[in-house]
């Protein structure tokens, strides 16, 4: 097959692939297969565990990590070092969670794709529905949890139940659900410094579905709907088999 060109040259797409939890397997295998330059990022405590596509791989390398948590200053200036006498074309997350590191690079090497405040509306979930609403689509009522008053007006004009939802966390994981205002305030206060990196909003019942999507050039090439069996949020707190089906 034919290497994939970069712009305005006839080598190899050299793309960085950032993996700080075990993902991605068949995209590695896919980019290798389409003739790119395939280099991988990845957490140094998975170096003995994790099962990645070597023979897609032309380099890997690890960067330290607490709990697949990296120190973002100690990654810009490993990958800053590499790109010494690499060229990197292209920076890719595999995970949700590597979304924001993707970015942090990008901006600082120019490097094109998104950068911090495009990410945003796709992990920040305050972003996303400041973004929503905007455009016109249905959110529930919702505040940040950064200004006092903001939340007191938020709490007096909007019943209960509420939910309040780590900004940058993926799923249900961290929701807490609130009946009494007092409950709220102590997770407020609870969380110290880290009280702005959450969002505050009406919990609405029913049933949850989600859409993955394709875009390339400003347009969808690419849908599915799928529907939750159980709310991921009741799995969360009561228990139960995470589901979802495709519709």
């Amino acid at each position: 097959m034919e290497p994939v060109p970069v712009a305005g040259g006839s080598q190899p797409l050299t793309v960085l692939c950032l993996a700080s939890y075990e993902k991605g397997q068949r995209f590695l295998e896919e980019a290798k297969r389409q003739g790119c330059r395939v280099l991988l990022l990845t957490s140094q405590s998975l170096q003995h565990t994790a099962n990645f596509p070597r023979e897609s791989l032309d380099d890997i390398f690890y960067l330290p990590d607490r709990e697949h948590e990296w120190n973002l200053q100690e990654m810009l200036y490993a990958v800053s070092h590499l790109c010494r006498n690499i060229q990197i074309d292209r920076i890719i997350p595999l995970d949700d969670f590597d979304l924001e590191k993707a970015a942090f690079l990008r901006e600082h090497l120019r490097i094109p794709g998104f950068g911090e405040s495009a990410t945003r509306y796709f992990r920040d979930k305050l972003a996303m529905r400041l973004r929503a609403a905007e455009h016109g689509i249905a959110v529930p009522e919702f505040t940040a949890t950064i200004n006092y008053q903001q939340i007191t007006r938020f709490l007096d004009t909007v019943r209960a139940p509420w939910v309040m939802k780590p900004r940058l966390m993926a799923g249900a994981i961290g929701i807490k659900k609130f009946h009494d205002r007092q409950e709220v305030w102590n997770r407020i206060h609870s969380v110290g410094d880290q009280q702005s990196f959450f969002v505050l909003e009406r919990f609405i019942p029913g049933h949850i579905f989600h859409v993955d999507s394709i875009w390339f050039e400003g347009k969808m090439v690419y849908a599915v709907t799928s529907a939750y069996g159980t709310p991921p949020l009741d799995v969360t707190h009561s228990g139960g088999i995470f589901t979802t089906r495709l519709l």
